[in-house]
């Protein structure tokens, strides 16, 4: 049992287990009742994501120094109760349930994504590297 970091609209890969959508907004022009069926996710977890803000500076940060500053924001806002909490579940979950985490982008290591498997390590999450 173990969480898998993926793209959303990805391909599913054997034993996922339940895909959970990390982003502030669902994919758009697709109805909500084939999210799933396209490979997006099974259940929408905004409270993973960046603040409507500060995911518009991540997705301008063209540097390291740019995404770093991202990177300090993003975990900072994830030190929020609620979040901290949702972060204590998932990781507390994976040992006993197969699940993916993704966001849309396409590159994992300029993504909150990244931030997220770190923060999960972090709390001792089982985590699957693909």
């Amino acid at each position: 049992m173990a969480i898998r970091i993926v793209r959303l609209g990805s391909p599913r890969i054997k034993e996922e287990g339940i895909r959970i959508g990390t982003v502030r907004r669902p994919p758009r022009g697709i109805p909500k009742s084939e999210y799933a069926a396209r490979g997006f996710y099974d259940v929408w977890l905004p409270n993973l994501s960046p603040s409507e803000e500060l995911m518009k500076e991540g997705r301008m940060s063209k540097d390291k120094a740019s995404w770093s500053l991202f990177s300090r924001k993003f975990r900072k806002e994830m030190t929020r109760p609620e979040a901290c909490r949702v972060l204590d579940l998932v990781a507390a979950l994976s040992h006993n349930t197969d699940m993916s985490l993704g966001c849309y982008c396409e590159d994992e290591s300029k993504c909150h994504r990244s931030i997220l498997r770190q923060l999960l390590i972090d709390r001792g999450a089982a985590i699957i590297d693909l």
